[in-house]
């Protein structure tokens, strides 16, 4: 136990925010794409605690106060009991149909389906070849199907669909809608509420359950089964702590608590300081408790802190394993898959199941630990403010939980306590056939264990460098755009991190390893890379290059033999050469020669360009040839499909060759330099005829009629590019202005949804703070009211703020490309 008063003001400054500040999700413990928990609510315990995902990840929190016990993190785990079991459970057939039913009748029961055929569940595309699909019936962009089952009774506490759609979907219960989800789709089975008619249709005897799904790009696949939803009853209902105070700074996550009379304040921090790689890397996140007496009198308190063995594994079915030791004056619990396949998942909604989560505290604070079912921790906790020391055995991981208690009389005086909670991977990926540890153990002769030490005896130097952190971030953007804006910053910086995994290649250098979190799990994606360049140019140019080193190995070694930039180099974790579908030789070249650029601009030397100029020129060689006209391709912007003449497309061509030619002046190319400056300056001015439409500029060069944000010339004005006159950015900002709705500016005028971190890149080519900040309100408003409680989704809908996929991304990092115009002024 500390008695550090100096905490105080640290853990829990002046707030920084009103109280309208509510993120869509909240992030308790961020150290890399795996090892992510989120509060999905505004109450911390007012819902399980999860994975980035939308899996649960429980962590329990709770108070004994002489000898009352409340809870101030996570929510009791509810009983899914089954009422209809989904193929995954149990084997069904149903009636389907690929042609277009009648739209009013076909869920309705008198509907005549005798032409529909019979077939088993699942339901998927044939792209669909993981083990789920075996067994099942392939479809190919749509299907309608209709499952009888019979109910001997239908009294249900809280019935719920358990369902895996992908994409769009329409549920309806004996012809009363239940479910409708459009545009969005599930990576994995999920529990989804029903309409409260379509509960009450529900009926003992004959019921019909009938789904519409519409695959729009990627493996389609549709499977519902139903469950109620049980809550704890009687002796396991614990009172909730009230909770009176929330803020959020770029590291840490804190809120207020009444507990009776005493006030807990709980403090999440992930000590992610950009210029340390070390602290970076290491697995290890702090959970602070500072309490205080409200009523004068001294009290008896105990704290649980809890952690499910879900930490350690993909799917609940796993079985993991315990550990409890003792090492340097820690106590260390631990939990791990029972089966330790190394790198053994590839894909976007997976979870790690190799290696072990841990949770740990100084000995002599902690009371009492245990291994055992999360409930009967509980249990024995609120009875008697400890937990059992109890034999472990291995158990599923939603059965199994590691628990600390710490204990301490609490008056008047503010008391500090804190645990540590990390996960230890082993190896984090493979890059090219080698397997590669983590950053922080990259020459193997390190151990969690001292990790964990380390973490501890620097405990209160790394409170006040995060908050030093904190200060800077909010500082710096507040400054260069307002308050929202830097609100909106302090959203984003750890999702844009932790995204992300720090190792070291074999030459021992540093690779920055994004993965694309639900999109598609590409591993160092340029498209990825390129939107989350300004946080990283800012604070440590570093980690950008080594996020963009995978892409110049792949094509210096001769693995990559296009003459254009590859899109990814795999499939998280596996970085063994690209696995995306399809190229986008314009988009990820100009790419590259930009930030290459940016790199050498933030460094303020051309070193990092004349290491790789042979490869950059190969790619600048063909954006001469194929660049400023794009043939029908795709973009980053790829969920929009493909476009040919892209307008905007074309700009990162010229940006790209424009970057180019100021490396060949620095480096000495004098004659390539004239050259593609001369070529830029034409396309320059072929360009603003042709995307030319009186008040604005043309998403197509072949369509007048249309319009798109041009994004991509903000680097004009940041690397001093000087390519298109200052006219042709205060055209666009002022036709903007004119085509915004209540939740931003959409991404074209094919669709109104739009993405985030382009919006803040347009935002940036306004000229005044009074446009910048009314493009950037509508953002703030989206991030504010988004009904979707996920991690930040970097995709939503314009007209009504729903994410439309994406969550978790690293791309939010562009957020932060209003702060580098600045600083680069």
């Amino acid at each position: 136990m500390k008695n550090c008063s100096f905490l105080l003001l640290l853990l829990f400054p002046f707030s920084l925010f009103a109280q309208t500040f509510r993120p869509p999700a909240t992030p308790l413990i961020t150290i890399d794409p795996y090892t992510s928990v989120w509060s999905f609510g505004d109450q911390l315990n007012g819902s399980v605690t999860k994975h980035w995902t939308g899996k649960p990840h429980s962590m329990d929190g709770l108070i004994r106060v002489d000898g009352k016990t409340y809870r101030f993190m996570g929510a009791p785990t509810p009983e899914m009991k089954t009422i209809l079991p989904t193929a995954k459970q149990s084997a069904y057939t149903a009636k389907f149909t690929t042609v277009k039913p009648d739209p009013n009748w076909w869920y309705k029961e008198g509907y005549n389906i005798s032409t529909w055929k019979q077939a088993p569940g699942p339901f998927g595309t044939k792209d669909r070849n993981d083990a789920m699909l075996k067994g099942g019936t392939e479809f190919q962009q749509e299907v309608w199907y209709r499952r009888e089952f019979t109910l001997t009774a239908a009294e249900f506490e809280k019935p719920t669909l358990n369902i895996f759609h992908y994409d769009d979907v329409q549920v309806f219960i004996n012809g009363v809608p239940a479910f409708d989800c459009a545009p969005c789709f599930t990576g994995d089975y999920e529990f989804k509420p029903i309409s409260p008619s379509a509960r009450k249709a529900l009926k003992k005897g004959k019921n019909i359950l009938a789904a519409y799904c519409k695959n729009g790009a990627g493996p389609g696949y549709i499977d519902i089964g139903l469950a109620d939803e049980i809550a704890p009853k009687g002796a396991d209902v614990i009172q909730p702590a009230k909770q009176t105070g929330f803020e959020m700074t770029a590291t840490k996550t804190l809120y207020d608590f009444e507990a009776g009379p005493v006030q807990l304040k709980a403090a999440f921090i992930a000590p992610l300081l950009l210029k340390d790689l070390n602290l970076i890397s290491r697995p290890v996140n702090y959970v602070v408790y500072e309490l205080k007496s409200t009523d004068g009198k001294t009290h008896q308190v105990e704290i649980l802190n809890a952690v499910s063995g879900l930490w350690a594994v993909n799917d609940a079915s796993q079985k993991v394993e315990g550990k409890k030791e003792t090492q340097n004056g820690l106590l260390m619990l631990s939990l791990g898959n029972t089966e330790q396949k190394l790198l053994g998942k590839k894909g976007d909604d997976v979870r790690i199941d190799w290696g072990r989560a841990y949770l740990a505290g100084n000995a002599s604070d902690v009371k009492s630990a245990g291994l055992g079912s999360p409930g009967e921790l509980i249990k024995t906790f609120s009875k008697g403010g400890s937990v059992n020391e109890n034999q472990d055995v291995s158990s599923n991981a939603d059965a199994k939980s590691m628990a600390v208690v710490l204990s301490e009389k609490i008056g008047g005086d503010v008391k500090t306590l804190h645990l540590m909670l990390g996960y230890d991977d082993g190896y984090s990926v493979q890059y090219f056939g080698q397997n590669l540890r983590p950053w922080w153990n990259k020459d193997g002769n390190k151990t969690i264990q001292a990790e964990f030490k380390s973490a501890e005896n620097d405990f209160a130097k790394i409170i006040k460098e995060c908050e030093s952190t904190d200060e800077m971030i909010f500082d710096d953007a507040l400054k260069a755009g307002g308050k929202q804006y830097a609100e909106l910053c302090v959203l984003a910086y750890r999702q844009a991190i932790s995204a992300h995994k720090l190792v070291a290649d074999p030459s021992g250098s540093p690779l920055f390893l994004s993965k694309e979190n639900f999109s598609n799990g590409s591993i160092g994606t340029v498209d990825i890379t390129y939107p989350s360049a300004p946080l990283f140019l800012l604070y440590n140019p570093t980690l950008l290059k080594g996020m963009m080193e995978p892409i110049f190995y792949y094509s210096e070694s001769g693995k990559w033999t296009k003459p254009f930039a590859a899109h990814d180099v795999g499939t998280y974790p596996l970085a063994n050469g690209q696995t995306y579908g399809e190229d986008m030789p314009v988009e990820e070249s100009g790419n590259m020669l930009t930030l290459t650029y940016a790199i050498c601009k933030a460094e303020n030397n051309i070193e990092f360009a004349k290491k790789h100029w042979k490869v950059l020129s190969i790619w600048a060689n063909y954006l001469k040839k194929e660049g400023f006209d794009p043939a029908n391709q795709l973009c980053t912007d790829d969920f929009a499909g493909h476009l040919a003449r892209n307008a905007n497309l074309s700009i990162k061509a010229i940006m790209g060759l424009a970057s180019y030619a100021k490396m060949a002046e620095q480096l000495g190319e004098t004659k390539e330099a004239a050259e593609v400056n001369a070529l830029v300056k034409d396309f320059a001015q072929k360009w603003m005829q042709l995307a030319d439409s009186g008040d604005h500029y043309a998403l197509t060069f072949d369509n007048k009629n249309s319009w798109s944000q041009k994004y991509n010339i903000v680097w004009d004005e940041l690397l001093k590019l000087n390519v298109f006159p200052k006219t042709v950015a205060e055209k666009e900002i002022k036709y903007y202005l004119t085509k915004q709705k209540p939740f931003g500016l959409p991404l074209d005028s094919r669709k109104t949804y739009t993405k985030s971190d382009w919006i803040i890149w347009t935002a940036t080519l306004a000229t005044n703070q009074q446009d910048f900040e009314a493009l950037v309100k509508p953002v703030y408003k989206y991030a504010m009211e988004t009904p979707d409680r996920i991690p930040l989704s970097d995709w939503h809908e314009t007209v009504n703020g729903k994410s439309v996929g994406f969550r978790a991304r690293s791309v939010v990092s562009g957020y932060w490309m209003k702060v580098l115009g600045e600083r680069w002024k």
